[in-house]
């Protein structure tokens, strides 16, 4: 099918490693992941973090893969908390987790991803802070759950950033809502790989924008008690989320700066000039010359500060939390690079991006190649 073309066989080239075993003695209970014990890596910063959930609707907007409904999109929503509630976070639903493994095409168990542990916890009461906290908006890859960047968003999330995963309905599998309804891919099964591309990354800057409007106005994360700077936004994406932050911030002014991880630029028009902070991060095939031309062709549209980083023996979905994931899974590390070294690198060179263009803070890691990751190479055109 095409769906396991656009994302499963992504996941697969990731997990195939670490399940080959299990694949060969199905029959024995030996063979399982031991998933009890996945935990993700704990955030480094100073403080708890909470995390809420919210269901958003659109209703001026059809939605684009499914014309008779409205958008509707489900946000995660973490935050640095003034101590923890008590409950945790859950990673994924039983329905998020059972379309997510299906989706791999691996045999995974269905509850797999429900047994991740994360670090966050249910609507913990939001820490006080001075003024808005500045806002970090991440968007996975395509077919990917919101889930897959939980890592990620703990981090920032402990540094006193508020992060808001969005859950792009119908280009993921899957997306559970309030009534218990969970959804999967749609656009995935669109066969003109090209086209359907082009339109997620329109319709996630319209998703983006949408998200905008809803966590800066009266409702949303105020009636959480989570008060944002709409002044201070950033966009974060992986794959497909990564190549929709240039269209996102060419539709929206309000998305100061962009970070695109792993994806192929996708979108029609290379020619306007962006002039926000950008940083693109990427395995060693996203290297001037490199398999993917899209980096190079795009890298003269970005006039303001940008930088080209690449991380030695990483592929594509290293910048998730499936990097750090797999190696508990009893395979060992997939890519060559070590899961958590290379889960260690993707946070912190994002938060160094985001402290320097959301905080002005001075973030050395950023400057040029550092003796304490090796692994980072600098690339200048």
């Amino acid at each position: 099918m095409r769906r396991r073309v656009l994302m499963g066989a992504a996941v697969a080239a990731l997990l195939a490693g670490t399940f080959a075993t299990t694949a060969a003695h199905a029959d024995t209970p030996a063979a399982q992941p031991a998933a009890d014990a996945l935990t993700l890596p704990a955030p480094s910063g100073h403080q708890p973090v909470g995390r809420t959930t919210l269901h958003l609707r659109d209703e001026g907007r059809p939605d684009p893969w499914v014309p008779t409904e409205k958008r509707e999109l489900m946000l995660s929503l973490w935050y640095p908390a003034a101590a923890p509630s008590g409950t945790p976070a859950p990673y994924m639903t039983s329905g998020e987790s059972e379309r997510y493994a299906e989706s791999t095409g691996l045999g995974l168990p269905k509850d797999l991803f429900t047994k991740v542990a994360a670090h966050a916890t249910v609507d913990a009461r939001p820490a006080r802070v001075r003024g808005g906290l500045p806002l970090v908006i991440l968007s996975p890859g395509f077919g990917m759950p919101r889930a897959i960047l939980t890592g990620l968003a703990e981090e920032l999330a402990s540094r006193g950033y508020a992060v808001a995963g969005i859950g792009h309905n119908y280009e993921a599998d899957g997306i559970t809502f309030p009534d218990g309804h969970t959804t999967s891919c749609v656009a995935c099964r669109v066969e003109d790989r090209d086209r359907v591309l082009e339109k997620v990354a329109a319709v996630r800057a319209d998703d983006i924008s949408f998200v905008i409007d809803e966590l800066t106005g009266k409702r949303a994360a105020r009636d959480r008690g989570v008060a944002l700077d709409p002044d201070r936004i950033a966009v974060v994406g992986h794959s497909a989320g990564g190549f929709s932050t240039v269209p996102a911030m060419l539709k929206d002014p309000r998305v100061k700066a962009g970070v695109n991880m792993d994806g192929n630029f996708r979108f029609p028009d290379h020619e306007t000039p962006v002039n926000r902070p950008l940083l693109m991060l990427g395995n060693p095939g996203h290297v001037p010359g490199g398999q993917d031309g899209t980096w190079d062709a795009t890298w003269k549209q970005f006039t303001g500060w940008k930088r080209w980083l690449s991380v030695d023996d990483t592929q594509h979905l290293s910048f998730t939390d499936l990097a750090p994931l797999a190696k508990q899974l009893g395979g060992g590390p997939v890519q060559r690079l070590d899961g958590d070294r290379v889960d260690t690198i993707t946070r912190g060179y994002v938060a160094a991006f985001v402290d320097t263009h959301l905080r002005g803070r001075n973030a050395p890691l950023l400057d040029g190649p550092s003796a304490g990751f090796p692994e980072v190479r600098f690339h200048r055109p």
